[in-house]
């Protein structure tokens, strides 16, 4: 595919389909992130959450595994510019990259224990 040649909808959607894949297949903490949010969401359903409450985290959800494939985006890049050869601005551009993924996750927590923590507390008491 040349910089000119625009793609059909369908080609699109394969390569995004496939970019998808590759993240699965290489990325082991996306895979953790995807089971972790399958477990969340069932329970969030076995829980009866309000519609409003799962739309909140399904876009935690979706920002966490968004901020987890930009991260490996910057560090492919990095690398394939680089030619693995770091430089102390490449470091800090990676460290930087893995921070995002960390405060979202951070974040997204948080969200849950308040989601999620008026339940739990309705089954202890």
């Amino acid at each position: 595919m040349t910089k000119f040649k625009s793609s059909s909808v369908a080609e699109s959607i394969s390569n995004a389909i496939h970019g998808l894949k590759l993240a699965v297949s290489s990325q082991r903490n996306f895979v953790i992130e995807i089971f972790i949010s399958m477990a969340v969401i069932l329970v969030a359903f076995l829980f009866r959450f309000t519609i409003t409450d799962i739309c909140i985290l399904i876009i935690m959800i979706a920002l966490v595994l968004i901020c987890e494939l930009l991260n490996s985006v910057i560090e492919f890049t990095l690398d394939a510019v680089y030619k693995n050869n770091y430089s102390r601005l490449v470091e800090m551009a990676k460290d930087m990259s893995a921070g995002m993924v960390l405060l979202i996750a951070c974040i997204s927590v948080i969200i849950g224990i308040l989601l999620f923590g008026k339940y739990f507390i309705k089954l202890i008491f």
